[in-house]
């Protein structure tokens, strides 16, 4: 995929996921602040991970590479049955030392043009409506909002927020 120069000055490697990245990928993961992962889904445990592994011919799945660490992590979830044909799931996390540096638009970018590529016809992510950052990101893409779940997001807080569903037709 290739080298990107972020914002800082520091360059980082863009490539595939593969399954050799198991445990650089853990490392990632259980190294993401609090903050990183507020909006999040975790626990992102060996299981979860595994599972990503297990499944890569039905995903896109990018990583970037600092210093021979996972420093991010984005993918597209291809959905298999046929009755949901050209449609996929999004999700991507950044480590925190890497955010706000340009590396989520441009990961973002490349799934999207390998989305493309692969002539995937639509995308969808959720998104928790108080996470402006990742909103103000996926609209810069091409990304909608859609539609709205209201408190079905049990924050770490103990409260109920909203969840945003955003699409892109490709």
């Amino acid at each position: 995929m290739g080298i990107v120069r972020l914002k800082g000055d520091r360059s980082v490697l863009i490539r595939r996921l593969l399954p050799e990245d198991r445990e650089r990928l853990l490392t990632m993961y259980s190294s993401l602040s609090a903050e990183a992962i507020r909006w999040g889904m975790p626990p992102y445990d060996k299981t979860v991970v595994d599972k990503w592994l297990s499944n890569l011919r039905n995903e896109i799945a990018l990583v970037a590479i600092y210093d021979d660490r996972i420093i991010g992590h984005a993918q597209i979830y291809k959905f298999p049955h046929k009755r949901r044909k050209g449609l996929g799931d999004l999700l991507i996390y950044i480590h925190q030392d890497f955010q706000n540096k340009g590396l989520g638009t441009r990961m973002l970018g490349k799934l999207l043009k390998d989305a493309r590529r692969q002539k995937l016809h639509r995308l969808t992510l959720d998104v928790v409506a108080d996470n402006e950052a990742a909103i103000h990101l996926y609209e810069r893409m091409g990304f909608k909002i859609e539609g709205v779940s209201k408190e079905s997001y049990f924050g770490e807080d103990e409260k109920y927020y909203d969840l945003l569903t955003m699409g892109i037709i490709l």
